[in-house]
């Protein structure tokens, strides 16, 4: 059984592997933002944050989908596809990019709770048969401590860390010390429920266990590339 994420996001190439899985990564070609702007152009309406990932999460899970049965046609596995979103008072919180935007987000965090909406797709691909795709949304709820100072709001910015993820905050690394509570699946605030991801892959009739200790065969080199080999 092969393992695909659609998605080139390290910290959930490392979430799957810290549980057994080291998949094939690919980036998908997905316009995030002219998709949703055509969503809610066509619908007249602003998506919801759960409605968002899940369109996000799907539609790179299917793009990534449809590459492999054209450029691997012997692939035959699952599909993985994610988006988050972070929700603080009604209002949607992504990648902060800058650093003035990601001070002043933490400034205004500190004390307070959010949701962490994420989005997951899984397709199963399989030769010779129509690939079938499950999805649903998981939330956790985040509180961050109230006595994150000034001075440690700035170190953490200044390390780079909060300006490439959504809320501008990690559980799993540097930021995990100051929030205080997750409510739900710890590993949604990673990225991906691992709870719902198994459900998922169970409702394609596999089982979640068939995917430990999986490593996909395009990131193992053959026997004659292999150093020390002749």
């Amino acid at each position: 059984m092969r393992v695909c994420l659609a998605s080139t996001s390290p910290a959930r190439s490392m979430l799957l592997q810290q549980f057994g899985i080291r998949p094939l990564t690919v980036a998908p070609a997905v316009d995030e933002e002219a998709v949703i702007e055509a969503v809610e152009a066509a619908e007249g309406r602003t998506l919801a944050p759960d409605e968002h990932v899940l369109l996000l999460a799907r539609r790179k899970a299917a793009e990534v989908a449809a590459r492999l049965v054209d450029d691997i046609p012997d692939f035959d596995g699952i599909v993985i596809g994610g988006d988050s979103m972070f929700e603080l008072a009604g209002e949607v919180l992504g990648k902060p990019h800058t650093p003035e935007v990601a001070t002043a987000r933490w400034r205004a965090m500190r004390g307070r709770t959010g949701v962490l909406h994420s989005g997951h797709a899984v397709v199963r691909v399989q030769p010779g048969a129509a690939s079938r795709e499950v999805h649903a949304v998981a939330e956790a709820s985040v509180t961050f401590a109230a006595d994150v100072s000034d001075a440690e709001i700035d170190t953490y910015v200044d390390s780079g860390e909060p300006l490439q993820v959504a809320g501008a905050f990690t559980v799993d690394s540097l930021g995990g010390a100051f929030i205080e509570r997750v409510e739900g699946d710890p590993s949604t605030v990673v990225g991906m429920s691992l709870s719902t991801l198994r459900h998922l892959v169970r409702a394609l009739d596999v089982e979640w266990t068939a995917l430990w200790n999986t490593v996909d065969p395009s990131l193992t080199p053959p026997e004659d590339a292999r150093p020390g080999l002749s």
